[in-house]
C-alpha cells in the first residue's frame, strides 16, 4: 500500500545561514500508511513540532522530500493550497484562531475557502459539529461565550469540516481539565474509527498515546530514533526513560517489578493490560500450586 505521508531525509534549518542558524530536523525519513492513528512524541526541542508543519506545506524543507498522498508538496507546478485542505493541521490552543460573530461560520470558514456551494457548507458544518458533540442549537452563539473545552471543539471542527484525509493535532487536549481531555480525545478517536482518516497526534501524555494510537514515533535530538506499534515502542520503557521520556504510570509500575524480581512482560502500557497481565499471572501461579499438590 502506497504512504498518505512520507519523508525522505528530511532536514530542516532555522534561519540558515545567520548567526542563529538552528538546525531542527536531520535527516528524518519516515512512512504512514493510510488510516493509521500515530501518536507523535518527544521531549521539548526534539523536533516534532516542525515535523508536522512541513505536513502542509507550513515550512518548506531545508533538503530532503515531504510526500504526501505520493505526491511532492514542493514540487514545480505543485498547488501548496490544496495540499493544505488535504491534510488539517489543528495547533496548541487554537481556540485563539477564532474570530468570527458565531460558531457556525467559524466551522464554515474553511470549506468556504474551498469554494464548496452553501448546500455542502451547511452538510459540512453540521457533521463536523456533530462529530465534536455540539448541539446544532449553539451554532448561532458566538463563539466567545464557551467554556475553553467548547472553544476547542469548535476549532477542531473547522478542520474537520474540510474532510482532510489527514488529521494533525498538536496537543489537542492541552491545558484542558481530565474530564476536557477526555471528551476531545475521545471524539477524535471515533471520527477516525468512522472516517479511516490517517490522525498523528503529538503529545506529551504517554497515557494518552497508549491509550488512543496504534503506532508511535519517538523523535529525539532532531531525528527518528523509533516508530513502530504501541506494543513495541512500549516494551521499550527503559530507552524511552534513557531518552528522558516519560512512559505510562502502569509502566513504571510493571519496570519496578520485574526490578523486584517478577517475570512480567515488558509491553504493559495501559491498565486494562495490566489487570489482564497480573490475573493471568495469578491463576498460573494457582495451577502451579495445584499441581505441587497432586
Amino acid at each position: 500500500m502506497a504512504a498518505i505521508i512520507e519523508t525522505r531525509n528530511l532536514t530542516h534549518v532555522y534561519n540558515q545561514g545567520m548567526p542563529d542558524e538552528t538546525v531542527a530536523l536531520e535527516d528524518v525519513s519516515v512512512s504512514i500508511q493510510p488510516g493509521e492513528f500515530v501518536g507523535v512524541i518527544g521531549a521539548t526541542g526534539s523536533g516534532k513540532s516542525t515535523l508536522i508543519t512541513h505536513f502542509n506545506g507550513i515550512l518548506k524543507p531545508t533538503s530532503g522530500q515531504v510526500l504526501v498522498d505520493g505526491a511532492d508538496l514542493w514540487e514545480k507546478g505543485q498547488d501548496i493550497r490544496a495540499f493544505r485542505f488535504k491534510v488539517g493541521l489543528v495547533f496548541q490552543y487554537p481556540e485563539y484562531q477564532l474570530f468570527e460573530e458565531t460558531i457556525y461560520k467559524d466551522i464554515a470558514f474553511g470549506p468556504k475557502n474551498m469554494g464548496l456551494d452553501q448546500e455542502e457548507i451547511h452538510r459540512r458544518v453540521l457533521k463536523a459539529a456533530e462529530f465534536v458533540g455540539l448541539d446544532e442549537s449553539f451554532l448561532q452563539r458566538s463563539p466567545f461565550e464557551l467554556s475553553g473545552g467548547q472553544k476547542r471543539r469548535v476549532a477542531i471542527a473547522g478542520v474537520l469540516a474540510m474532510e482532510p484525509k489527514i488529521l494533525v493535532l498538536d496537543e489537542p487536549a492541552a491545558g484542558l481539565d481530565p474530564e476536557g481531555r477526555e471528551t476531545i480525545l475521545s471524539q477524535i478517536k471515533q471520527f477516525h474509527k468512522e472516517t479511516g482518516t490517517t490522525v498523528l497526534l503529538v503529545s506529551h501524555s504517554m497515557e494518552d498515546i497508549a491509550r488512543y494510537a496504534d503506532k508511535v514515533m519517538v523523535m529525539s535530538e532532531k531525528k527518528l530514533v523509533m516508530f513502530d506499534t504501541v506494543e513495541r515502542i512500549f516494551a521499550r520503557s527503559e530507552e524511552l526513560l534513557r531518552l528522558g521520556l516519560s512512559v505510562p504510570q502502569v509502566t513504571k509500575v510493571f519496570i519496578k517489578l520485574r526490578q523486584m524480581g517478577l517475570e512480567l512482560p515488558k509491553d504493559v502500557y495501559t491498565v486494562p493490560y495490566a489487570v489482564q497481565t497480573i490475573l493471568k499471572a495469578l491463576e498460573q501461579k494457582k495451577q502451579g500450586q495445584e499441581g505441587k499438590l497432586c
